[in-house]
């Protein structure tokens, strides 16, 4: 049992996260718990956005949001960095770069965030009062702490306590879900996986760099593959196309009804292209994509397969015929390997009883049709 236990982070479902990004990028003083005696939130509400969006983009630890420095947000445009106080922050290629002090898994870095998070630290910035310098329990050195008031930091449960319950109450979810409690950590989790499972997504090492791990193997534990993306991946995969092939057969609804199917007439006709199969077990068949042109063969030019064609009672319905490993190099890999096919069925019977070499008529290879199928009402 002990091989299984391992760091589990814990996703919060994207479309309480979406509701979550809505409430933070809205959030107002009222939606804060007042101090009784001044009947307002404890802290300015630039500070309390400014952490918010924090929380909500940045995707570091509770720990780390808390550290944060002042001027821990820098621009940059076309590799040049620009100042903060001019409007050029606002072009749309301007990068965002957050400065991440020493953490629990490394040393400092620098990552891009979303633009929206540097305009609200700035915003703080601008409105923060002198603050004496700190001590950072971790480093061992005083510093300006970005989240400071009142010669006070404030300290990383704040997020948990009061952000997340405030966030909770505007967007209307509940403060924990099958999952456990929504705490700050889990937003570590949802960005992670969410950045993972986009649609141009982060590769394992690009996510590494944007958490700020050591190793991917700790990255690994966020990078989860949710359910949507695994659908599209067995998609694009092909599984089912390349294991089987879907071909059209029409259905002589006279005989069956007459009961000449029952007395062994052909009543199935599974189109070729260049003719008919009437053989009942044609998915058992070995020479169905190499057509040996058998007696249960009827080539559509001749006067049986025209007369087919020229009846009023036909059924057209589609069989799924699963295909052999040789079957499915033939229509993976071309005409070579078609020319193997055929060579080794050159002696092995048709479902007439004779092989293709004692038929004489050279083999016809044909890839069997793949029908699309759409299920649903028609319009």
């Amino acid at each position: 049992m002990l091989s299984v236990i391992g760091p589990n982070p814990r996703v919060i479902a994207d479309d309480v996260w979406a509701k979550l990004l809505w409430a933070g990028l809205n959030i107002e003083s009222g939606d804060l718990p007042a101090v009784a005696a001044a009947n307002r939130p404890c802290y300015p509400i630039e500070l309390v956005h400014a952490i918010t969006l924090t929380w909500l983009f940045a995707g570091q630890r509770s720990d780390e949001i808390a550290r944060l420095r002042v001027g821990c947000i820098r621009w940059q445009h076309d590799g040049m960095p620009i100042p903060g106080d001019t409007d050029e922050v606002l072009a749309r290629d301007a990068v965002c770069l957050l400065d991440i002090p020493t953490h629990k898994t490394g040393t400092a870095f620098t990552k891009p965030v979303d633009p929206l998070l540097g305009q609200a630290i700035e915003a703080w910035q601008a409105v923060r009062p002198e603050q004496p310098k700190m001590l950072d329990r971790k480093t061992g050195e005083y510093a300006e702490f970005l989240f400071a008031f009142r010669a006070r930091h404030v300290g990383k449960s704040y997020i948990n306590s009061t952000i997340i319950p405030a966030l909770c109450r505007k967007a209307g979810v509940p403060t924990a879900d099958v999952r456990g409690n929504i705490t700050s950590h889990r937003a570590r989790s949802t960005i992670a996986t969410q950045l993972y499972n986009a649609k141009e997504p982060m590769t394992l090492f690009e996510l590494q760099a944007r958490l700020g791990h050591r190793s991917p193997a700790s990255t690994q534990h966020y990078a989860k593959i949710t359910p949507n993306t695994l659908a599209r991946a067995y998609d694009d995969a092909g599984y089912f196309a390349r294991n089987v092939r879907t071909i059209e057969v029409l259905v002589d609804r006279d005989a069956v009804t007459s009961g000449e199917a029952a007395s062994g007439d052909p009543w199935q006709y599974y189109d070729r292209g260049h003719g008919y199969c009437t053989y009942s077990f044609f998915e058992q068949c070995p020479h169905r994509m190499a057509c040996a042109r058998c007696d249960f063969y009827a080539p559509k030019d001749s006067s049986k397969g025209q007369l087919l064609e020229a009846k009023e009672n036909l059924q057209r319905m589609l069989a799924s015929v699963p295909l052999t490993d040789d079957e499915r190099a033939a229509v993976d890999d071309g005409q070579a390997a078609l020319d193997q096919l055929l060579q080794r069925l050159v002696d092995v019977p048709t479902p007439a009883g004779s092989t293709p070499r004692e038929i004489g008529a050279p083999a016809t290879a044909t890839l069997l049709p793949i029908v699309s199928v759409k299920q649903g009402k028609s319009a």
